[in-house]
């Protein structure tokens, strides 16, 4: 048996010595969503200086606007009786075309707040059990949604069954799986679309501040939407009212936050580290638009979701983002 050479420790000698700490950072840090938390930051933001000042302002642009026409118009019926008269009706054009513009947004305003009240008789129905009431409630959605080619069809299963329900809770459900379930498919329908936008804008587009303006242009469309597929169609006060609201809604809840779960549902364990930092911001950034949308449905919806169930965040960004994934 012949003698091995005893064992030595192996050496390699580098060329050039390398330092540690110019090693790029292991990226442990998941997506925030950054752009829908900062949509959410201006959506809350409310300070009352700054209504009051854009109100001061506004009123003495308007007024130095009016005392200008006036004296304008004065000067050119002094100058040439045509040019005034031209003048003069331009200006109540104008004019008329500002009154219009606010009988809109009171209009929506209303509409809003029909919603709410329905809404509101629904749930006093419901927890008093108030079959008079219920009835109440299905009559003015009948109303609401009596000339919606969506509800035909449920208007009628709802008039030959509603005289036999004697209870106000069947009552409220009948009229919400037959009304309501048409236009909860098209409003999730909207909130897919937001969240695909959201995500894809995120993804693809490196500008700075392109993904936040992306995701507020599409938030405050997609709520717009969703009241007006809910009967509420609002004006642009109206639109940014809403938004408010929503945001409210979420923050209140802590809904607007990144959490695990919501990690989890989206991207399934950990396949966020596997793809690119951006790619995971436009996916988060459509989770929370979808999150968002459904808080616009509860807020926009006349009914609240008892008889039907509440869409389910992760099912609307997976049929959101088949596409992304390759999987439409």
């Amino acid at each position: 048996m012949t003698d091995l050479p005893p064992k030595r420790p192996l050496l390699i000698e580098l060329d050039e010595v390398s330092d540690p700490s110019l090693a790029p950072p292991v990226p442990d840090a998941l997506p925030e969503g950054r752009a829908m938390q900062a949509v959410a930051g201006i959506a809350r933001a409310r300070n009352p200086l700054g209504r009051l000042t854009v109100w001061v302002f506004s009123g003495l642009f308007t007024f130095v606007l009016s005392v200008a026409a006036y004296d304008f118009v004065t000067e050119l019926f002094a100058r040439n009786p045509a040019l005034g008269w031209f003048a003069f009706v331009l200006t109540l054009l104008a004019a008329a075309l500002v009154v219009i513009f606010a009988l809109r947004e009171l209009a929506g305003f209303a509409r809003l707040a029909r919603l709410d009240g329905l809404r509101a008789q629904a749930e006093a129905a419901h927890d008093a059990a108030d079959l008079m009431a219920a009835r109440g409630v299905v009559a003015g959605l009948l109303r609401l949604y009596g000339a919606r080619a969506e509800t035909a069809w449920g208007r009628q299963r709802l008039a030959e069954r509603e005289a036999e329900v004697m209870d106000a809770d069947a009552l409220l459900a009948l009229a919400e799986r037959e009304l309501l379930t048409p236009l909860d498919v098209l409003a999730r329908a909207e909130v897919e679309a937001a969240a695909r936008q959201v995500a894809t804008v995120t993804a693809l587009v490196p500008i700075a501040l392109a993904d936040v303006a992306a995701a507020l242009f599409s938030n405050l469309r997609m709520i717009r939407r969703v009241a007006e597929i809910y009967g509420g169609r609002a004006g642009s006060f109206g639109s940014m009212r809403l938004l408010r609201r929503v945001f409210s809604a979420l923050i209140a809840t802590g809904a607007v936050a990144l959490t695990d779960d919501l990690i989890g549902s989206v991207a399934g364990g950990g396949i966020l580290a596997k793809l690119s930092r951006r790619f995971g911001e436009g996916v988060v950034n459509g989770a929370l638009t979808a999150r968002v949308g459904v808080a616009a449905m509860e807020i926009c919806r006349p009914l609240p979701f008892r008889a039907q169930t509440r869409p389910n965040v992760s099912s609307l960004v997976t049929r959101a983002l088949a596409g992304l994934f390759g999987r439409g």
